[in-house]
Order: C-alpha cells, then sequence, then structure tokens
C-alpha cells in the first residue's frame, strides 16, 4: 500500500509540472473541434444515461463523422518532453522487444472480452466511460492520443490509477503508413516517452491511427517495446448512427476474447457513452467479463 501511495504522489507531482509547462508553451494543445470549453466559458453539460430497460435511440448529432486526425493543424514539434523521443523504460539495451503481429483477438478459454476506447483523454466524455466502468467493476485498455495526454495528464492518472490499461495511440493521430520511418518514431516515441514521465511506466501496447500498420511502423513499435493492438469487433461509434446502434454492433459480433474498438475522444462521444450504459450490464448478465489487455 505505501508503494501504491508513493507511485500516485509521484505521477500527480510530475502530473503539475507537465501542467507547468504547458502553461508556459502558452498555446493549448487539445485537437480542434474536441468540445473542451474554452477559458471562462460555462461548463458543459453531463448527458443523462438512458432508460434502464431500453435501448437508447435517435438521430445522430449534427456534422457527420468526427473521426478524422486529432490535431492535425497543430505543430507536434512545439513541446518535447525530452530531447530526443523514443527512448523510454522499455526500450534501449537490455530490453526485450514483444512479438511485432497485431493482436485482433486474444486466446482465453473463459467468456473474457477486451473494451478498449481510443483518441482520449477528453475532459467531458473519458470521465463518463470511467464512471460506468466503475460502477459495474471492470476494467478497459485507453490508446491516448499524446497532445490530449498532455493537456489533461490528471485524467490519464484517473485512468492508471482506476486499473485500467494505457497504450500509445501516437501523438497526433497520423496515418502511419503515410509518413517516413523517423516521423513515425516520433509519434510513437514521444508519447511514450510521456506516459512513462507521468504514469512511471512506458506503455506495453500501441493502436496504429486507423488500424494502419506497415513493416516499418510494426518494426518502430517493436523497437519501443510495444505490441501492437488492433480489434475485431468495431463498435462504428465514429459515424455517430445513434446509441442504439452502437449497442446492437456491439452485442451482436462479441465472442470470448474480442477486442472491441470504441472512443472516449476525437469528437462528440456522447452516444458512447450511452451505447455503453446500456450494453455494458447486458454483457455482463450473457457471463462476459471484460477485462484490460495485458502483453
Amino acid at each position: 500500500m505505501a508503494s501504491d501511495q508513493r507511485t500516485k504522489t509521484r505521477r500527480r507531482f510530475v502530473q503539475a509540472a507537465v501542467a507547468v509547462g504547458v502553461l508556459s508553451a502558452g498555446r493549448a494543445l487539445l485537437p480542434a473541434g474536441s468540445g473542451a470549453p474554452e477559458t471562462g466559458g460555462p461548463p458543459r453539460a453531463r448527458p443523462r444515461p438512458p432508460a434502464p430497460h431500453a435501448v437508447p435511440a435517435g438521430p445522430a448529432p449534427a456534422g457527420g463523422p468526427a473521426g478524422g486526425p486529432a490535431g492535425a493543424s497543430h505543430d507536434p514539434r512545439s513541446y518535447r518532453l525530452r530531447p530526443m523521443a523514443g527512448e523510454t523504460s522499455r526500450s534501449g539495451p537490455g530490453a526485450s522487444p514483444p512479438h511485432p503481429e497485431v493482436a485482433f483477438h486474444l486466446s482465453t478459454d473463459r467468456r473474457e472480452v477486451f473494451l478498449t476506447f481510443d483518441d482520449g483523454p477528453h475532459p467531458f466524455h473519458t470521465p463518463d466511460v470511467l464512471r460506468i466502468l466503475r460502477r459495474h467493476d471492470v476494467r478497459a485498455t485507453f490508446f491516448v492520443i499524446g497532445e490530449n495526454a498532455i493537456e489533461f495528464p490528471g485524467l490519464l492518472c484517473d485512468i492508471a490509477d482506476e486499473g485500467h490499461a494505457v497504450g500509445n495511440h501516437t501523438w497526433t493521430h497520423p496515418q502511419l503508413t503515410a509518413l517516413p520511418p523517423g516521423a513515425v518514431r516520433s509519434e510513437l516515441g514521444r508519447t511514450s516517452s510521456l506516459l512513462d514521465d507521468i504514469l512511471g511506466t512506458a506503455p506495453a501496447l500501441a493502436r496504429a491511427p486507423y488500424g494502419e500498420w506497415d513493416g516499418p511502423a510494426l518494426s518502430i513499435c517493436n523497437d519501443l517495446g510495444m505490441s501492437p493492438v488492433g480489434w475485431a469487433i468495431d463498435s462504428q461509434d465514429w459515424t455517430l448512427p445513434g446509441a442504439g446502434t452502437i449497442a446492437h454492433t456491439v452485442l451482436g459480433a462479441m465472442h470470448p476474447g474480442a477486442i472491441v474498438l470504441s472512443h472516449d475522444g476525437g469528437g462528440d462521444r456522447r452516444q458512447t457513452v450511452a451505447a455503453l450504459e446500456w450494453y455494458l450490464p447486458r454483457l455482463l448478465d450473457e457471463g462476459y467479463r471484460p477485462i484490460r489487455i495485458d502483453p
């Protein structure tokens, strides 16, 4: 217990130091369109959960899908936690690289499944997702974007402190297969370095934006000590089809060992939250147990 308390204290200390660094930079790093309130503006109301015995439904919010690259207009060189990104506690001499094959489902002899959430942390949607997971005492895996993690380090600590796994989803959400190797290493390495400093350990998992991996990107992922993760079930929440459709998509395709893709950031995720509120207890009733991905 004393060790856990020291770890949490260190996280909060680093969180404060990172926050000071961001403020001194004089610029916001949250991706455009993420829904964060402007300075001095009124707080945004949280969505109400759906009725407990009815599948939530309704039209998608106006504006169309919001699953594009996060922070496309932001210069990723504006902040660097370390002089050279890409060296973490999981890489370098003596490190043991994981297997480079992408995992789409995980072998299990029990009804275990793996809920994953991409593109956060987000100041409104991530706490709502955490609240639902906490209520049902289940664990998940969050693949975070570096420029969001540096903006909301407290949420990053909340995710880890509640027992969820934290994975690397690059710094700015680019398509890795369209980048030269040096840029791929920067996207993955900077995020690993940030998570290492805030949480005290580098991530062991990585997910490529859009699920797009190629040989060079997989090799760099392996060099940085991370296992690449895909998904077996796409909730399609990024298309904003309505909470009921998202819930039925997840439940209809569920099978033991499935990795489920959802999002807690990158756009308006109220439908994702409402769907999770509805389908998670039903998964539990069917004997499924969501757990975190551990490499």
